[in-house]
């Protein structure tokens, strides 16, 4: 019997991995859900239009955050001095995140779903990125700030 060639069972894992996403994004959204998911669209444009006041505006004073890169979790402040430095370093050339779980509770909200991004340097080299996260909102007036959230890159660097 001849083994199953690599190259086809590379090709049938990457098929796997773009329907997995698309099939869980097909789900319908209640009105609520919709709504939340505007706001997490909202400050990631935000964040890939390089405004660092406005993306910001939506991390809550309290915020408590940690990505699998960092040793231990950050608040508000230390996430501003990164993002500061990264909108400085990089320029988002296209990006897409992509739902996969919203629930609600009351008026906090996790939101779990997919990213990724063409950045490019200093240098001027692009370099595709992506991951997975979790965001956890809390209704703030008419708007949802981030309180917390947890995630990283899936992408190798």
């Amino acid at each position: 019997m001849k083994p199953f060639p690599k190259h086809l069972f590379a090709l049938s894992l990457l098929g796997i991995a773009l329907l997995a996403p698309r099939q869980l994004a097909a789900q319908e959204w209640s009105a609520a859900q919709k709504e939340i998911w505007k706001h997490v669209e909202a400050y990631w444009a935000l964040d890939a239009a390089r405004d660092v006041d406005g993306f910001m505006g939506y991390f809550h004073t309290d915020y408590l955050g940690w990505s699998v890169e960092d040793a231990l979790p950050v608040t508000k402040a230390t996430v501003r001095k990164f993002v500061e430095h990264q909108m400085k370093a990089t320029k988002v050339l296209v990006q897409n995140i992509q739902p996969v779980g919203i629930k609600i509770h009351g008026d906090v909200a996790i939101v779990h779903y997919y990213w990724s991004r063409i950045e490019k340097d200093s240098e001027g080299k692009e370099k595709p990125i992506s991951g997975r996260w979790t965001d956890i909102l809390a209704r703030q007036g008419d708007k949802w700030v981030l309180i917390g959230d947890h995630g990283g890159r899936t992408s190798k660097d």
